[in-house]
């Protein structure tokens, strides 16, 4: 690593205060200094979406913290970034994260479901799927969940989903246990 770089964890300490008043919190950082100049790159999750003006802003904040420590100086270039499409819903927030999203899960018994990613909560998460009647809401224990990951949608998802899975699924007749 260049001379005079922060550690991943540093930069974590310098930059977290910042983030988590504009209500994301920092997931990673990567640092490679075989890059010239080096590159820093900050990933970043809220319950909001990080937009394009919510990165400059950060951008902007974070280059000038890191501008401040000793030995860095504008040597660097900084990225800062969201998880990306392709990183696993492992953890709760990830889930409740992703809601009104489609996502694949595969279930440890080796199962398979695709649906609409609905309410998360005490370590259960709701998922909007189709069965031969229409939409159902399929309540799955996070610990039943072996990999689930975003999947990418070309088109708009039907109304009845999107509703069901974004709020209006309180105590519903058909939602039933993943088990069963």
């Amino acid at each position: 690593m260049t001379t005079g770089l922060p550690s991943a964890t540093q930069v974590i300490e310098l930059l977290g205060g910042e983030f988590a008043r504009a209500g994301y919190e920092i997931e990673d950082v990567v640092i490679d200094g075989r890059t010239h100049p080096p590159r820093i790159t900050v990933i970043a999750d809220g319950d909001s979406a990080l937009d394009l003006d919510t990165i400059a802003t950060l951008s902007r904040s974070a280059s000038t913290l890191l501008d401040d420590l000793d030995d860095v100086g504008d040597r660097y270039v900084l990225e800062v970034s969201s998880p990306g499409i392709d990183r696993p819903l492992t953890t709760d927030k990830h889930f409740r994260r992703a809601r009104g999203r489609k996502a694949e899960i595969g279930l440890a018994d080796g199962s398979r479901l695709t649906g609409r990613v609905g309410e998360t909560r005490e370590g259960v998460v709701s998922l909007v799927v189709r069965d031969g009647r229409g939409w159902t809401v399929r309540d799955i224990p996070l610990a039943d969940i072996a990999k689930a990951v975003v999947q990418v949608e070309f088109s708009p998802p039907a109304q009845a989903e999107l509703e069901m899975a974004t709020g209006l699924i309180g105590d519903r007749a058909d939602r039933t246990e993943a088990g069963t």
